[in-house]
């Protein structure tokens, strides 16, 4: 880790004359990955078996070869992919429940027992696929949140009467004496006794920059320190820590939120035991008035084939998949069928700000030469760029960038310091540099007399922008400032109009920032409900207040700190590019590429599939109707039964593969397709 990472604010003092460029790791802010492997799972295991079964036999069954060649490899694909939904269908069955996937069993066996085995193969296949794919979003999900406590350090240093001891945290308790050193992660949610440095809480906050720490100041478990050496004293079990409390949340969460079930699984109960009657009746009635048994049992299961839910299978979820592949092709990754379904169905939107509404990232927005420093804007920012190069701080990338960015020429800076809480000092060109931010005892004349432009002073830690200042001295001088924030996103502004006009309210701004910061993001994007310092379970509440109110919230976040209300909000994006693991599992929807104008647009495309979703159901419901009153109220022949039967899942799949055109992603007012 680099000495130099949070100059800033820092505990102690370095000096290096050839100070080494290092960087710091990104799994620093995000949660430690830990990955179930698809093939880990036995329903991935299973799906796969039956897959390959059922597609070894197919070509063998349509080139007319001997049954003995594709009967067993149908028989594997009923067996693999069948055994697990039939066992859950009976365990249901015991506990007085009928579900779908226990009649789609009984019907795919059915199919089989009158010579339809491709039907019944096709229905266990599919739902042995769809079974195997939640068991993985489930084990993913599971990942990140054990991940999480991978945050936390395993020990820490405890300051006892004798000296020093390292101890395991779960051992630690309120009123113990911690050492932080420099670079360590903190141990314990508690508060700084001694000590001057600055903490990465990214994570929990979602702060952007480190914040400086001195004594009386707030630390948190999980979060890093920086250069400064800190004592804190335990206020909270490590139990109770935020992070611990984030575990939970996203938990309980997970398992209390209420799931908004496909169309199909609404009526599935009805629907089920409708069927399973029905069948039962077509088949005792005619044997109670003197039918032959195999004329009984054949229009049973007739009745069976073309009453089986196939069409309406296929009439959620062609729809539903090909706006999950349509949303791919734009950046925009839809974990689920039901997943999608949710997006559409919301009416109420909460975004998170650093790194979701704006870049996450320090830039330098304004560059203010002192009056009679002789220097302009560039040669200002050369100069500061320059004594700020061998640093690793966030704020000195930022200014190295911008100088970067004005191919502007960087003299070499020799005796580079470090100096705690206040910045970096360097010799540039036989002149004393110094560049940081402004001191608590700084002259507020000579603030004021930096030429901004306004004739306004700024404070000690920001102007009137809501940006962090940071002081440019030459030779004991004052010779200008340079302001940095966390910008906007270009689109944020389009995406918050886009989310209004979708759910007919603004936006909500949910952020662990300062309200200021807050604020200030909240005009240039045209949110006016702002809600600002919270903590991750302050977020939580927010969603769960909203939607107690009846609203169905979409919530949109990219940290640590989000993933809790992602998961208790109706339903969750995450921002791809710097999402942390915990939020790109628990959400429903990542924007892989960081694209915030597509949210609105996959919400829109999510109600266009689910207005499919309803034609096909009245089309699959009206083909089922009329094959069922005919093999009722007359002859239906098998073939023709089973003609309708394929004919209608067929239709219903071509009318959901609408949305794979290009022009389901455009808004309503575009004429030609938005590059995304």
């Amino acid at each position: 880790m680099s000495l130099h990472v949070f100059l800033y604010g820092a505990g102690v003092s370095s000096t290096l004359d050839s100070p080494p460029v290092l960087t710091l790791d990104a799994s620093a802010r995000t949660v430690p990955r830990r990955r179930t492997c698809f093939l880990a799972l036995p329903e991935a295991r299973w799906a796969l078996l039956a897959t390959a079964a059922f597609l070894s036999a197919l070509p063998l069954h349509f080139a007319d070869a001997p049954g003995w060649t594709y009967g067993p490899l149908y028989a594997i694909a009923y067996l693999a992919g069948g055994w697990e939904p039939a066992l859950e269908g009976l365990r249901a069955l015991r506990g007085k429940t009928l579900d779908v996937d226990l009649l789609m069993i009984v019907a795919a066996l059915g199919a089989a027992a009158i010579g339809q085995v491709l039907d019944g193969a096709l229905l266990i296949v599919i739902f042995a696929t769809s079974g195997a794919l939640e068991a993985l979003a489930t084990a993913r999900t599971a990942d990140s949140v054990r991940g999480l406590l991978d945050l936390a350090p395993a020990t820490a240093t405890r300051v006892t009467a004798d000296g020093e001891e390292s101890v395991p945290v779960n051992r630690l308790s309120v009123g113990d004496e911690l050492l932080i050193r420099p670079g360590e992660r903190i141990g314990a949610d508690g508060r700084v006794l001694d000590g001057t440095s600055e903490a990465d809480q990214a994570t929990i906050t979602g702060e952007p920059l480190p914040v400086l720490k001195t004594p009386g100041d707030e630390v948190f478990a999980g979060t890093l320190n920086g250069t400064g050496a800190l004592r804190v004293r335990v206020e909270r079990d490590p139990a109770d820590s935020v992070i611990a409390r984030i575990v939970t949340l996203v938990e309980e969460a997970s398992r209390t939120k209420a799931p908004t079930q496909l169309f199909i699984e609404k009526i599935e109960q009805r629907y089920a035991v409708g069927v399973v009657a029905a069948t039962l009746t077509v088949f005792a009635v005619p044997l109670a008035f003197g039918a032959d048994l195999t004329g009984a049992l054949l229009r049973a299961m007739t009745f069976m084939i073309v009453a089986s839910p196939c069409a309406v299978v296929l009439a959620t979820m062609p729809p539903l998949l090909s706006a999950i592949a349509t949303a791919g092709r734009h950046g925009v990754l839809v974990k689920s069928a039901l997943a999608m379904e949710r997006l559409g169905e919301i009416d109420t939107a909460a975004l998170d700000k650093t790194g979701t509404l704006t870049e996450g990232a320090p830039e330098v927005t304004a560059v203010r030469p002192a009056t009679g420093s002789g220097l302009d804007e560039d040669a200002l920012l050369a100069l500061a760029a320059a004594a700020e190069h061998p640093s690793e701080h966030p704020l000195a990338r930022a200014i190295v960038a911008a100088a970067r960015a004005r191919d502007l020429r960087l003299a070499p800076a020799r005796d580079f310091t470090a100096k705690p809480g206040h910045g970096v000092t360097a010799t540039v060109d036989g002149r004393f540099v110094t560049v940081g931010r402004p001191d608590s005892d700084l002259d507020a004349d000579a603030e004021a007399d930096t030429d901004t432009g306004t004739g306004t002073r700024m404070d000690r830690d920001t102007d009137v922008e809501g940006g962090t200042v940071v002081r440019v001295e030459r030779d004991g001088a004052l010779v200008g400032t340079l302001v940095l924030a966390d910008r906007p996103r270009a689109d944020a502004a389009e995406t918050a109009a886009g989310l209004t006009a979708l759910t007919g309210i603004s936006p909500v701004l949910l952020t662990g920032d300062n309200p200021r910061a807050a604020a200030q993001v909240a005009t240039a994007t045209g949110i006016t409900d702002v809600r600002a310092s919270l903590l991750p379970e302050d977020k939580v509440t927010a969603v769960r207040e909203l939607q107690r109110a009846g609203r169905k919230v979409l919530f949109v976040g990219d940290g640590v700190n989000d993933a809790p209300a992602l998961a208790a909000a109706h339903a969750g994006v995450a921002m791809g590019r710097a999402g942390s693991d915990l939020a790109l599992e628990t959400a429903d929807a990542v924007v892989v590429r960081d694209e915030l104008a597509a949210i609105p647009a996959v919400v829109r495309l999510s109600r266009a599939a689910r207005r499919l979703v309803v034609q096909n159901l009245l089309v699959a419901g009206t083909f089922i109707t009329v094959l069922v009153l005919w093999d009722l109220l007359g002859h239906l022949p098998l073939p023709l039964g089973v003609a309708g039967h394929e004919g209608s899942t067929v239709l219903v799949g071509l009318n959901g593969l609408r949305l794979l055109r290009e022009s389901a992603w455009r808004r309503p007012d575009e004429g030609r397709p938005r590059a995304l």
